[in-house]
Protein backbone atom coordinates (compact mmCIF):
# COMPACT_ATOMS: atom_id res chain seq x y z
CA UNK A 1 0.00 0.00 0.00
CA UNK A 2 1.26 3.31 -0.80
CA UNK A 3 -0.06 6.19 1.32
CA UNK A 4 -0.26 9.98 1.17
CA UNK A 5 -0.02 11.86 4.59
CA UNK A 6 -0.66 15.92 4.70
CA UNK A 7 0.86 17.63 6.97
CA UNK A 8 3.83 18.97 8.56
CA UNK A 9 4.06 18.70 12.33
CA UNK A 10 4.65 16.26 15.15
CA UNK A 11 1.12 14.55 14.66
CA UNK A 12 1.90 13.80 10.89
CA UNK A 13 5.55 12.52 11.64
CA UNK A 14 3.62 10.28 14.94
CA UNK A 15 1.26 9.14 11.99
CA UNK A 16 4.15 8.38 9.72
CA UNK A 17 6.29 6.47 12.48
CA UNK A 18 3.29 4.08 13.09
CA UNK A 19 2.87 3.62 9.56
CA UNK A 20 6.35 2.49 8.48
CA UNK A 21 5.49 -0.16 11.25
CA UNK A 22 2.86 -1.51 8.80
CA UNK A 23 4.16 -4.39 7.23
CA UNK A 24 1.01 -3.66 4.40
CA UNK A 25 3.20 -0.19 3.71
CA UNK A 26 5.06 0.00 0.68
CA UNK A 27 5.65 3.36 0.39
CA UNK A 28 4.81 6.79 2.24
CA UNK A 29 4.95 10.18 0.63
CA UNK A 30 4.59 13.02 2.97
CA UNK A 31 3.10 16.91 1.86
CA UNK A 32 4.53 18.84 2.55
CA UNK A 33 6.58 16.50 5.77
CA UNK A 34 9.72 17.98 8.13
CA UNK A 35 13.32 17.11 8.40
CA UNK A 36 12.11 14.35 10.75
CA UNK A 37 9.26 12.66 8.32
CA UNK A 38 12.28 12.94 5.43
CA UNK A 39 13.98 10.52 7.38
CA UNK A 40 11.50 7.90 7.14
CA UNK A 41 9.62 8.49 3.92
CA UNK A 42 9.64 11.05 0.60
CA UNK A 43 8.89 14.51 1.61
CA UNK A 44 6.74 16.38 -1.03
CA UNK A 45 6.68 20.26 -0.98
CA UNK A 46 3.24 20.78 -2.17
CA UNK A 47 0.36 22.61 0.18
CA UNK A 48 -1.84 20.36 2.12
CA UNK A 49 -4.56 22.83 1.73
CA UNK A 50 -4.38 23.17 -1.96
CA UNK A 51 -6.84 20.41 -3.03
CA UNK A 52 -6.06 20.39 -6.64
CA UNK A 53 -2.03 20.19 -5.60
CA UNK A 54 -3.13 17.39 -3.55
CA UNK A 55 -4.70 15.34 -5.89
CA UNK A 56 -2.28 15.97 -8.16
CA UNK A 57 0.25 14.74 -6.00
CA UNK A 58 -1.75 11.58 -4.92
CA UNK A 59 -2.69 10.40 -8.57
CA UNK A 60 1.57 11.30 -9.37
CA UNK A 61 1.90 9.21 -6.83
CA UNK A 62 -0.50 6.61 -7.43
CA UNK A 63 -1.30 6.46 -3.48
CA UNK A 64 -3.73 3.69 -1.97
CA UNK A 65 -4.68 5.81 0.78
CA UNK A 66 -4.23 9.85 1.62
CA UNK A 67 -4.21 10.80 5.39
CA UNK A 68 -5.17 13.99 6.58
CA UNK A 69 -3.36 15.59 9.34
CA UNK A 70 -4.30 19.13 9.89
CA UNK A 71 -7.76 20.41 10.54
CA UNK A 72 -7.45 23.32 7.63
CA UNK A 73 -7.44 20.81 4.55
CA UNK A 74 -10.18 18.95 5.85
CA UNK A 75 -12.45 21.82 6.47
CA UNK A 76 -11.03 23.42 3.16
CA UNK A 77 -12.74 20.35 1.26
CA UNK A 78 -9.66 18.31 0.29
CA UNK A 79 -11.14 15.15 1.08
CA UNK A 80 -14.45 16.03 -0.96
CA UNK A 81 -12.08 16.55 -4.25
CA UNK A 82 -10.25 13.10 -3.40
CA UNK A 83 -12.94 11.10 -3.02
CA UNK A 84 -14.56 12.20 -6.31
CA UNK A 85 -11.71 11.79 -8.10
CA UNK A 86 -11.69 8.09 -6.43
CA UNK A 87 -8.42 8.99 -4.35
CA UNK A 88 -9.46 6.52 -1.16
CA UNK A 89 -9.05 8.88 2.14
CA UNK A 90 -9.29 8.98 5.51
CA UNK A 91 -10.95 12.33 6.81
CA UNK A 92 -14.23 14.10 6.27
CA UNK A 93 -15.14 16.26 3.79
CA UNK A 94 -15.99 19.76 4.27
CA UNK A 95 -19.38 19.33 5.79
CA UNK A 96 -18.89 16.74 8.29
CA UNK A 97 -15.66 18.93 9.10
CA UNK A 98 -17.97 22.01 10.41
CA UNK A 99 -17.67 19.79 13.67
CA UNK A 100 -14.28 21.80 14.51
CA UNK A 101 -14.83 24.39 11.59
CA UNK A 102 -17.60 26.18 14.13
CA UNK A 103 -18.48 25.73 17.33
CA UNK A 104 -21.86 26.49 17.29
CA UNK A 105 -22.42 24.34 14.28
CA UNK A 106 -20.99 21.16 16.69
CA UNK A 107 -23.23 22.28 19.62
CA UNK A 108 -26.24 22.04 17.55
CA UNK A 109 -25.12 18.54 16.48
CA UNK A 110 -24.99 17.64 19.77
CA UNK A 111 -28.44 18.83 20.64
CA UNK A 112 -29.96 16.78 17.97
CA UNK A 113 -27.67 13.81 19.23
CA UNK A 114 -28.73 14.23 22.73
CA UNK A 115 -25.22 14.36 23.56
CA UNK A 116 -24.04 15.47 26.97
CA UNK A 117 -22.52 18.85 27.04
CA UNK A 118 -21.69 22.07 28.56
CA UNK A 119 -24.65 24.87 28.38
CA UNK A 120 -23.41 27.36 26.00
CA UNK A 121 -24.49 31.15 24.24
CA UNK A 122 -23.50 31.81 20.92
CA UNK A 123 -23.31 35.28 20.25
CA UNK A 124 -22.36 37.80 17.47
CA UNK A 125 -22.66 40.98 19.04
CA UNK A 126 -20.33 42.51 22.24
CA UNK A 127 -24.19 43.17 23.72
CA UNK A 128 -24.78 39.63 23.96
CA UNK A 129 -20.94 38.51 25.13
CA UNK A 130 -21.57 40.66 27.53
CA UNK A 131 -24.85 39.27 28.82
CA UNK A 132 -23.34 35.57 28.11
CA UNK A 133 -20.36 36.56 30.25
CA UNK A 134 -22.86 37.82 33.44
CA UNK A 135 -24.72 35.02 33.10
CA UNK A 136 -22.30 31.86 33.89
CA UNK A 137 -20.12 34.25 35.94
CA UNK A 138 -16.31 32.96 36.51
CA UNK A 139 -14.38 31.12 35.09
CA UNK A 140 -15.51 32.69 31.94
CA UNK A 141 -15.17 30.18 29.07
CA UNK A 142 -14.79 31.95 25.87
CA UNK A 143 -14.28 30.09 22.38
CA UNK A 144 -14.03 31.31 18.88
CA UNK A 145 -16.16 29.75 17.07
CA UNK A 146 -13.73 29.17 14.33
CA UNK A 147 -10.97 27.46 13.80
CA UNK A 148 -7.90 28.97 15.97
CA UNK A 149 -5.43 26.40 15.96
CA UNK A 150 -5.92 24.96 19.12
CA UNK A 151 -5.25 28.39 21.14
CA UNK A 152 -8.77 29.96 20.25
CA UNK A 153 -9.67 29.46 23.80
CA UNK A 154 -9.91 31.21 27.44
CA UNK A 155 -10.43 30.13 30.57
CA UNK A 156 -10.25 32.66 33.20
CA UNK A 157 -11.81 34.40 36.24
CA UNK A 158 -10.92 37.76 34.94
CA UNK A 159 -14.02 38.69 33.16
CA UNK A 160 -12.15 41.96 31.65
CA UNK A 161 -9.55 39.54 29.83
CA UNK A 162 -12.55 37.63 28.99
CA UNK A 163 -14.32 40.16 27.29
CA UNK A 164 -11.28 41.57 25.29
CA UNK A 165 -11.14 37.59 23.72
CA UNK A 166 -14.46 38.14 22.98
CA UNK A 167 -14.41 41.05 21.52
CA UNK A 168 -10.91 39.55 19.55
CA UNK A 169 -13.23 37.38 18.34
CA UNK A 170 -16.35 39.17 17.07
CA UNK A 171 -13.64 41.92 15.44
CA UNK A 172 -12.32 38.81 12.51
CA UNK A 173 -14.63 39.68 9.96
CA UNK A 174 -18.94 40.52 9.66
CA UNK A 175 -19.95 36.62 10.11
CA UNK A 176 -17.96 36.07 13.45
CA UNK A 177 -19.59 34.38 16.30
CA UNK A 178 -18.13 33.34 20.22
CA UNK A 179 -19.14 30.47 22.31
CA UNK A 180 -19.66 31.58 26.20
CA UNK A 181 -19.75 28.22 27.74
CA UNK A 182 -20.64 27.18 31.22
CA UNK A 183 -17.43 25.94 33.31
CA UNK A 184 -16.81 22.28 33.88
CA UNK A 185 -15.27 20.95 36.43
CA UNK A 186 -13.25 17.71 36.96
CA UNK A 187 -10.07 15.87 35.60
CA UNK A 188 -10.36 15.92 31.20
CA UNK A 189 -9.58 13.25 28.90
CA UNK A 190 -9.41 13.16 24.89
CA UNK A 191 -10.54 9.72 22.89
CA UNK A 192 -10.07 9.43 19.70
CA UNK A 193 -13.26 7.49 17.67
CA UNK A 194 -12.14 6.05 13.87
CA UNK A 195 -15.17 6.44 12.20
CA UNK A 196 -16.27 4.84 8.79
CA UNK A 197 -19.56 6.69 8.46
CA UNK A 198 -21.42 4.10 10.11
CA UNK A 199 -19.46 2.63 12.90
CA UNK A 200 -17.15 3.66 15.58
CA UNK A 201 -14.09 2.07 16.86
CA UNK A 202 -12.56 3.75 19.79
CA UNK A 203 -8.39 3.86 20.19
CA UNK A 204 -7.40 4.48 23.84
CA UNK A 205 -7.39 7.50 26.13
CA UNK A 206 -5.18 10.31 26.42
CA UNK A 207 -4.82 13.37 28.57
CA UNK A 208 -3.24 16.55 27.41
CA UNK A 209 -1.98 20.04 29.22
CA UNK A 210 -3.12 22.92 27.27
CA UNK A 211 -1.43 25.29 29.65
CA UNK A 212 1.95 26.96 28.56
CA UNK A 213 3.42 26.05 32.19
CA UNK A 214 3.15 23.70 34.84
CA UNK A 215 0.68 23.60 37.26
CA UNK A 216 -1.72 24.69 34.66
CA UNK A 217 -0.70 28.11 34.76
CA UNK A 218 -0.37 31.01 31.56
CA UNK A 219 -2.04 30.92 28.06
CA UNK A 220 -3.89 28.22 26.83
CA UNK A 221 -1.13 26.72 23.61
CA UNK A 222 -1.75 23.90 21.01
CA UNK A 223 -0.30 21.42 23.92
CA UNK A 224 2.46 21.02 25.68
CA UNK A 225 2.29 17.31 26.58
CA UNK A 226 0.29 14.26 27.10
CA UNK A 227 0.07 10.56 28.34
CA UNK A 228 -1.66 7.30 27.89
CA UNK A 229 -3.19 5.52 29.24
CA UNK A 230 -5.35 6.71 31.68
CA UNK A 231 -5.58 4.68 34.70
CA UNK A 232 -7.64 6.53 37.12
CA UNK A 233 -10.14 7.00 34.40
CA UNK A 234 -13.49 4.95 35.53
CA UNK A 235 -14.38 1.52 34.03
CA UNK A 236 -16.50 1.24 31.18
CA UNK A 237 -15.75 5.20 30.21
CA UNK A 238 -14.73 4.56 26.89
CA UNK A 239 -17.48 2.13 26.08
CA UNK A 240 -19.99 4.84 27.81
CA UNK A 241 -18.81 7.94 26.06
CA UNK A 242 -19.09 6.01 22.38
CA UNK A 243 -22.56 4.76 23.44
CA UNK A 244 -23.39 8.11 24.51
CA UNK A 245 -21.43 10.67 22.26
CA UNK A 246 -19.69 8.99 19.07
CA UNK A 247 -22.11 6.64 17.91
CA UNK A 248 -25.05 9.72 18.11
CA UNK A 249 -22.92 11.80 16.88
CA UNK A 250 -22.08 9.52 13.15
CA UNK A 251 -25.58 8.50 13.09
CA UNK A 252 -26.63 12.38 12.78
CA UNK A 253 -24.12 13.65 10.64
CA UNK A 254 -25.39 10.49 8.53
CA UNK A 255 -28.79 11.37 8.60
CA UNK A 256 -27.96 14.89 7.57
CA UNK A 257 -26.59 13.41 4.34
CA UNK A 258 -23.50 14.29 5.50
CA UNK A 259 -21.31 11.06 6.67
CA UNK A 260 -18.23 11.72 9.25
CA UNK A 261 -15.53 9.54 7.67
CA UNK A 262 -12.40 10.00 10.07
CA UNK A 263 -11.08 10.75 13.23
CA UNK A 264 -14.01 12.33 15.75
CA UNK A 265 -11.89 13.85 18.31
CA UNK A 266 -13.63 13.60 21.88
CA UNK A 267 -12.94 16.08 24.51
CA UNK A 268 -14.16 15.13 27.66
CA UNK A 269 -14.32 16.41 31.19
CA UNK A 270 -15.43 14.23 34.00
CA UNK A 271 -17.82 16.60 36.30
CA UNK A 272 -19.30 16.23 39.66
CA UNK A 273 -22.72 15.98 37.44
CA UNK A 274 -21.41 13.28 35.03
CA UNK A 275 -19.11 13.25 31.86
CA UNK A 276 -19.55 15.93 29.63
CA UNK A 277 -18.36 16.93 26.37
CA UNK A 278 -15.87 19.94 25.82
CA UNK A 279 -15.38 19.99 22.09
CA UNK A 280 -15.05 18.00 18.74
CA UNK A 281 -12.09 18.01 16.38
CA UNK A 282 -12.32 16.05 13.14
CA UNK A 283 -8.75 15.03 13.68
CA UNK A 284 -5.72 13.44 15.03
CA UNK A 285 -4.79 15.67 18.06
CA UNK A 286 -1.61 16.77 18.46
CA UNK A 287 0.03 15.79 21.12
CA UNK A 288 -2.19 12.89 22.43
CA UNK A 289 -1.75 11.35 18.86
CA UNK A 290 1.91 11.00 19.68
CA UNK A 291 1.65 8.85 23.16
CA UNK A 292 -1.68 7.15 21.50
CA UNK A 293 0.03 5.95 18.71
CA UNK A 294 3.04 4.97 20.28
CA UNK A 295 1.24 2.34 22.40
CA UNK A 296 -0.99 0.87 19.23
CA UNK A 297 0.16 -2.36 17.96
CA UNK A 298 -2.65 -2.93 15.39
CA UNK A 299 -1.70 -2.35 11.64
CA UNK A 300 -2.53 1.11 11.10
CA UNK A 301 -2.86 1.76 7.82
CA UNK A 302 -5.07 -1.09 7.34
CA UNK A 303 -6.99 0.29 10.31
CA UNK A 304 -7.23 3.51 8.76
CA UNK A 305 -7.98 2.18 4.89
CA UNK A 306 -11.05 -0.06 6.57
CA UNK A 307 -12.23 3.18 7.74
CA UNK A 308 -11.80 5.04 4.38
CA UNK A 309 -13.89 1.95 2.76
CA UNK A 310 -16.71 1.73 5.44
CA UNK A 311 -15.38 -1.93 6.44
CA UNK A 312 -14.90 -0.94 10.37
CA UNK A 313 -16.66 -3.39 11.18
CA UNK A 314 -14.57 -5.95 9.09
CA UNK A 315 -11.19 -5.06 11.38
CA UNK A 316 -9.92 -7.18 14.55
CA UNK A 317 -9.87 -6.06 17.93
CA UNK A 318 -7.08 -2.95 18.58
CA UNK A 319 -3.89 -4.66 20.30
CA UNK A 320 -2.04 -2.44 22.52
CA UNK A 321 1.42 -2.18 24.23
CA UNK A 322 0.99 -2.80 27.87
CA UNK A 323 3.85 0.30 28.74
CA UNK A 324 2.43 3.88 29.43
CA UNK A 325 3.25 6.81 26.81
CA UNK A 326 4.33 10.37 27.75
CA UNK A 327 5.04 13.10 25.53
CA UNK A 328 6.73 16.22 26.40
CA UNK A 329 6.54 19.02 24.11
CA UNK A 330 9.81 21.19 23.72
CA UNK A 331 8.75 24.85 22.75
CA UNK A 332 10.44 27.69 21.25
CA UNK A 333 11.59 30.95 23.43
CA UNK A 334 8.33 33.36 23.41
CA UNK A 335 5.76 30.70 22.92
CA UNK A 336 3.05 30.71 22.77
CA UNK A 337 2.77 34.67 22.60
CA UNK A 338 6.05 35.45 19.94
CA UNK A 339 8.22 32.51 19.23
CA UNK A 340 11.42 32.78 18.12
CA UNK A 341 12.77 31.01 15.12
CA UNK A 342 15.73 29.88 13.51
CA UNK A 343 17.61 28.88 16.86
CA UNK A 344 19.73 25.71 16.43
CA UNK A 345 18.82 22.06 17.61
CA UNK A 346 21.94 19.85 18.56
CA UNK A 347 21.73 15.91 19.94
CA UNK A 348 19.12 14.57 18.58
CA UNK A 349 21.41 11.99 16.69
CA UNK A 350 23.52 10.97 19.63
CA UNK A 351 19.93 10.64 21.87
CA UNK A 352 18.80 8.37 18.75
CA UNK A 353 22.00 6.27 19.12
CA UNK A 354 22.68 5.85 22.53
CA UNK A 355 20.89 3.32 24.76
CA UNK A 356 17.59 5.78 26.01
CA UNK A 357 16.63 5.06 22.39
CA UNK A 358 15.34 2.05 23.26
CA UNK A 359 12.62 3.61 25.29
CA UNK A 360 12.37 7.19 23.58
CA UNK A 361 11.75 8.60 19.99
CA UNK A 362 11.90 12.49 18.96
CA UNK A 363 9.26 13.61 16.88
CA UNK A 364 9.81 16.84 14.93
CA UNK A 365 7.17 19.55 14.38
CA UNK A 366 8.54 23.34 14.08
CA UNK A 367 11.96 22.28 12.52
CA UNK A 368 13.54 23.10 9.45
CA UNK A 369 17.02 21.83 8.23
CA UNK A 370 19.37 25.25 7.07
CA UNK A 371 21.87 24.67 4.80
CA UNK A 372 23.28 27.92 4.86
CA UNK A 373 26.51 26.69 6.49
CA UNK A 374 29.55 24.47 6.70
CA UNK A 375 26.91 21.69 7.29
CA UNK A 376 23.09 21.65 7.50
CA UNK A 377 21.74 22.25 11.03
CA UNK A 378 18.26 21.70 12.41
CA UNK A 379 16.74 24.98 13.25
CA UNK A 380 13.43 25.73 14.74
CA UNK A 381 10.57 27.45 12.55
CA UNK A 382 7.86 27.48 15.13
CA UNK A 383 6.57 27.93 18.33
CA UNK A 384 6.14 23.98 19.17
CA UNK A 385 9.17 22.24 18.13
CA UNK A 386 10.00 19.02 19.06
CA UNK A 387 8.36 16.02 21.13
CA UNK A 388 9.63 13.43 22.75
CA UNK A 389 8.08 10.71 23.60
CA UNK A 390 9.08 8.06 25.62
CA UNK A 391 7.81 4.41 27.17
CA UNK A 392 8.15 2.84 30.18
CA UNK A 393 5.82 -0.18 32.45
CA UNK A 394 4.07 2.67 33.71
CA UNK A 395 3.60 6.32 34.30
CA UNK A 396 6.89 7.02 36.40
CA UNK A 397 9.35 4.83 34.55
CA UNK A 398 7.37 7.06 31.30
CA UNK A 399 8.76 10.13 32.73
CA UNK A 400 11.99 9.19 33.68
CA UNK A 401 12.33 8.53 29.91
CA UNK A 402 11.08 10.95 28.89
CA UNK A 403 12.80 14.16 30.83
CA UNK A 404 16.08 12.32 30.79
CA UNK A 405 16.14 12.44 26.70
CA UNK A 406 15.03 16.32 26.96
CA UNK A 407 17.91 17.08 29.39
CA UNK A 408 20.15 15.75 26.46
CA UNK A 409 18.59 17.98 23.56
CA UNK A 410 20.62 21.15 23.17
CA UNK A 411 17.89 23.64 22.24
CA UNK A 412 19.25 27.21 23.22
CA UNK A 413 15.64 29.28 25.07
CA UNK A 414 13.87 26.65 24.62
CA UNK A 415 11.19 25.70 27.08
CA UNK A 416 8.41 22.53 28.59
CA UNK A 417 6.46 21.37 31.30
CA UNK A 418 8.05 19.59 34.22
CA UNK A 419 4.83 18.00 35.24
CA UNK A 420 3.54 15.83 32.12
CA UNK A 421 1.81 12.90 33.94
CA UNK A 422 3.12 14.12 36.87
CA UNK A 423 -0.28 13.93 38.91
CA UNK A 424 -1.41 10.85 37.53
CA UNK A 425 1.96 8.61 38.11
CA UNK A 426 1.64 9.91 41.61
CA UNK A 427 -2.38 8.29 41.79
CA UNK A 428 -3.54 11.89 42.88
CA UNK A 429 -6.24 12.39 39.95
CA UNK A 430 -9.88 11.62 41.76
CA UNK A 431 -13.00 11.08 39.55
CA UNK A 432 -15.84 12.76 41.39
Amino acid sequence: MKVLVLGSGAREHALVRALTLDPTVAAIIVAPGNPGTDALALNEPVDAADPDAVLELAQRHDVDLVVIGPEAPLVGGVADVLREAGVRCFGPGAQAARLEGSKAYAKEVMAAAEVPTAMAHVCSTQEQLAEALDSFGAPFVVKDDGLAAGKGVVVTDDREEAMEHGLACLAKGDDARVVIEEFLDGPEASLFCLCDGERVVPLDLAQDFKRVFDGDEGPNTGGMGAYSPLTWAPEGLVDDVVARVAQPVVDEMARRGTPFVGVLYVGLALTSRGTRVIEFNVRFGDPETQSVLARLESPLAVLLAAAADGRLDEHDPLRWRPESAVTVVLAAEGYPASPITGVGIDGLEELAAGALAEHVHVLHAGTVLDTGGEAPQLVSSGGRVLSVVALGEDLVAARDHAYEAVGRIDFPGSHHRTDIALRASRGEIRVQ
